[in-house]
């Protein structure tokens, strides 16, 4: 297996169009953050006819960018990977300015119920009230313009995740699931552990080498680089296991053992997947978690 390796040196090259396969074009939106990296990457898929997959954010320069790259096409649907809205907030204004329908798997929904007191740290993240014109389900095939696509539902990072297959490639958009960049954010109750595992295990078993995620650049290896994250997250749970029986009793205290010198933007970010970590090793007795109204009490199984 493959070690782990992020690639951060990835030229977005933002607001141009980049042909990264004979049938999709990559145009990036200018919303860098500490979550989205260089942006969002919006796609086109088709030659004559086109699907426009994963919109983005509302920005006048993207709108722009992504009309240039249409350039006059008709385009036969909008797609999106999934509802948090640097993905799919531009999704109405396309709606409208195309007279194409949305497909999506769904709105915008949580993994579970939130619990009595529980708070959802990203809930504005998320687009609740957009509803698609098509509910798209696992293993459908579907005309993306003129090129045929297969629709693999992955979801982990948010309930409604997609990856999009293109049919007869080796080729994948694989959204939020698996980026070359960093490992995805599993924040609980919007995303589930569990579910990440699972899609994992499933895209690395998909007949697909070519990896293009929402954010950063290709990855050429996909499966040794999913299992590769697979085996990340993996460690990070037998590292929460061990601060549990260590002595730490909240998810702050794992969060300082783990992540001893990092700064407390990656501690914010770092405490919402480990929280979906203690979850996960919850339910399946490595630990023991209580939830209470000042937090969740943790203890050796």
């Amino acid at each position: 297996m493959q070690a782990l390796a992020f690639n951060t040196q990835f030229s977005a090259d933002t607001g141009h169009s980049i042909v990264v396969h004979p049938s999709v074009t990559r145009t990036t939106a200018p919303n860098a953050s500490a979550y989205t990296f260089t942006g969002t990457n919006s796609f086109l898929i088709g030659h004559e006819r086109l699907a426009l997959v994963d919109p983005g954010p509302e920005d006048q320069a993207h709108y722009h960018a992504l009309e240039r790259a249409i350039a006059g096409r008709t385009v036969d649907a909008i797609i999106l990977t999934h509802t948090h809205r640097d993905h799919s907030a531009a999704a109405p204004y396309w709606r409208q300015r195309l007279g194409a329908p949305l497909w999506s798997n769904g709105p915008h929904r949580l993994s579970r119920p939130l619990r009595r007191f529980e708070v959802n740290r990203i809930a504005r993240s998320g687009d609740f009230t957009l509803v698609p014109d098509r509910v798209l389900q696992d293993g459908a095939l579907v005309m993306a313009g003129d090129v045929e696509i297969v629709v693999h539902t992955t979801p982990g990072h948010c309930a409604n995740h997609l990856a999009l297959g293109i049919v007869g490639t080796d080729t994948v958009l694989t959204g939020d699931h698996v980026m070359g960049w960093n490992s995805t954010l599993v924040s609980t109750p919007d995303g589930s552990m569990a579910d990440y595992f699972s899609s994992l295990d499933k895209l690395i078993a998909l007949p697909y080498r070519r990896y293009l995620p929402a954010h950063g650049g290709e990855i050429e290896n996909g499966p040794d680089y999913a299992r590769a994250l697979k085996a990340h997250r993996e460690m990070r749970n037998s590292q929460v296991v061990a601060a549990v029986e260590g002595g730490a009793r909240t998810i702050g205290q794992v969060v300082a053992q783990i992540y001893p010198t990092q700064s407390p933007k990656v501690r914010m970010a770092a405490r919402m997947t480990i929280a979906a970590h203690v979850e996960y090793l919850a339910e399946r007795g490595a630990i023991k978690a209580r939830h209470t109204l000042l937090g969740t009490r943790l203890s050796p199984a």
